[in-house]
């Protein structure tokens, strides 16, 4: 694949050093091809005939989130051509958006149209689509170019999103401001009496940082926060500095919770020690809802929370809190004693205390929502369909001569390997084994153990499950085009005292299609192939090692 706007990236990427900074200062990379773009595009259907057609536009906009200078944001704009004016709804005042609202069993187009300075594409995250129509990288388009997508609402209820998906560009164009929310209902879910309108929230987590001026800065640590993760320095909750929802005492509320962030993880938890009440997550509604002490949400991952202001006095005030848990932090780009990977110097380290947003009950006032024992319909996958239950594919992400890998290979355009090639109609379990360390290779640098993990030297795993002078960091996995079942997690090799603080915070009944596997952990996932053959891609969803090619290819035939 061609270098985008003909920079060779790995020279970039060893000139960017550990203390660089990057500002983002637009257009970042800009684009003198002025040429249209080769893949071809799918144009206007006459025997398409959709219920909702919306003209969606990513632009550069200027706009006030900080007091003082407006900062610079690159943003999803819509207008709704056809439809129920329900269908979209804006976030006012916000870089993020809009709201896009769907029914399973609609027919959808999308208009989108590229006004950024460089290539983008959209991906519709978690939806079950045909190939054209996913927001693959090499379906990218040039500034002043329209991608057609039309398809058919399929998936269950469910809080689904939309963002970029340009290869070695999504972090930046992310962190910019492009995401919005989608969201499926369905007959099962209307049946049920679930809050809706303005008792169903957004609340979509970011870190961001902010430099003297009010610009977003991206990078901060160089070629450390490509390596860790970018963390940002604040949070922001639905693209508002605020932190602050303002409710009304004596209501119901459906919080629809995203971890819209390159790769921070939050431990949520209500600071005065309530349940967190957990009843959807990503594809599905559960079929009973979930109370946790905390709630362990990667990026990427989507969780339905309920909020019972019922008994709550006028005035009252509810945090919503990252809890900590020892995922250390970095400290000059060095590892940490356990051998793991730390994150880049941030004011708020990954792991650490610190709020993430408040509810205020700033009004008061009465709905009948309820939250009932039984939600959706318990459907999930017959483990004995799978035609390889006893013998799963495995796939290990893994840091192999300092690039982010799965099986030791990077990304590749279009290219797959054997194992990448499944069967339209099979029921598959996956084994997706977070591997830390360096991948086994010809120069023998590096022996896997039985559970692709790295050992010291000798390859062997020292008494804590961590990799003596390797590099292990979570890898939150998300697959296109399917939602699956979690069949089980191996945390044999997780660090004892990691794996106490985060145990109890996993929510693996429902339907997925991201699951957060943290050092040393393992999944045995369950997914169907079935309606489409194609290209469709999985990845790991930290946004920065996506970009450094912890991405591959599948192909459905």
């Amino acid at each position: 694949m061609k270098e985008p706007f003909g920079i060779n990236r790995r020279k970039f990427l060893a000139k960017a050093g550990a203390g660089a900074t990057v500002t983002m200062i637009w257009p970042f990379f800009p684009s003198c091809d002025t040429k249209t773009s080769t893949t071809a595009k799918p144009e206007l259907s006459k025997d398409f005939q959709p219920d909702i057609d919306v003209e969606l536009k990513a632009v550069q906009r200027d706009l006030s989130v900080l007091p003082g200078p407006k900062t610079k944001v690159w943003v999803y704009e819509a207008k709704l051509i056809k439809g129920n004016k329900e269908a979209l709804q804006p976030l006012e005042g916000s870089y993020l958006g809009p709201i896009i609202k769907v029914r399973k069993g609609q027919k959808v187009r999308i208009r989108f149209q590229n006004d950024l300075p460089e290539e983008s594409i959209v991906h519709w995250h978690g939806m079950h689509v045909p190939e054209r129509y996913d927001g693959h990288p090499q379906d990218v388009i040039n500034s002043g170019e329209t991608y057609i997508y039309e398809y058919k609402v399929m998936n269950r209820a469910g809080t689904y999103w939309f963002h970029p998906h340009p290869h070695g560009r999504t972090g930046p164009q992310v962190y910019n401001g492009l995401a919005g929310l989608l969201l499926v209902t369905d007959d099962e879910e209307q049946l049920l009496n679930l809050p809706q309108g303005a008792f169903d929230l957004p609340v979509v987590i970011q870190d961001r940082t902010f430099d003297e001026y009010n610009q977003l800065v991206y990078l901060n640590n160089g070629q450390m926060d490509r390596m860790a993760g970018f963390l940002g320095n604040r949070i922001l909750i639905n693209g508002s500095p605020e932190q602050t929802l303002s409710l009304k005492a004596g209501c119901k509320y459906r919080l629809r919770l995203l971890n819209g962030s390159n790769s921070r993880i939050y431990k949520l938890a209500w600071g005065d020690g309530n349940p967190v009440i957990v009843f959807g997550i990503d594809g599905s509604l559960l079929s009973t809802p979930k109370e946790l002490p905390y709630l362990m949400l990667g990026p990427a991952k989507r969780a339905d929370v309920w909020l019972d202001l019922t008994n709550k006095p006028e005035g009252t005030e509810l945090t919503m809190k990252n809890a900590s848990f020892p995922l250390e932090v970095m400290s000059g780009g060095m590892m940490g004693d356990g051998g793991m990977m730390e994150g880049a110097e941030s004011d708020l380290p990954q792991g650490s205390e610190y709020p993430v947003f408040t509810v205020l009950a700033s009004g008061s006032g009465s709905n009948a929502y309820t939250l009932p024992r039984q939600l959706a319909n318990p459907d999930y996958i017959d483990p004995s369909t799978a035609v390889n239950l006893n013998a799963p594919r495995q796939f290990t992400f893994a840091m192999g001569h300092m690039e982010w890998t799965i099986n030791g290979r990077t990304w590749e355009t279009t290219e797959v390997a054997d194992e990448e090639i499944v069967k339209l109609g099979s029921t598959e379990v996956w084994k997706l084994i977070n591997g830390g360390g360096m991948m086994s290779d010809d120069d023998g640098g590096g022996m896997m153990d039985g559970h692709g993990m790295m050992g010291d030297e000798n390859g062997m795993m020292n008494n804590q499950g961590m990799m003596g002078n390797r590099m292990q960091m979570p890898h939150p996995i998300h697959i296109h085009q399917v939602q699956f079942n979690i069949l089980e997690r191996d945390v044999a090799n997780v660090d004892p005292q990691l794996w106490d603080a985060i145990k109890d915070g996993f929510v693996d009944e429902g339907w997925h299609d991201t699951v957060l596997l943290m050092p040393g952990m393992s999944a045995k996932v369950i997914m169907q192939f079935k309606n489409f053959k194609g290209l469709f891609v999985y990845h790991c969803h930290n946004l920065e090692h996506e970009d450094m090619g912890m991405m591959r290819n599948f192909k459905i035939v």
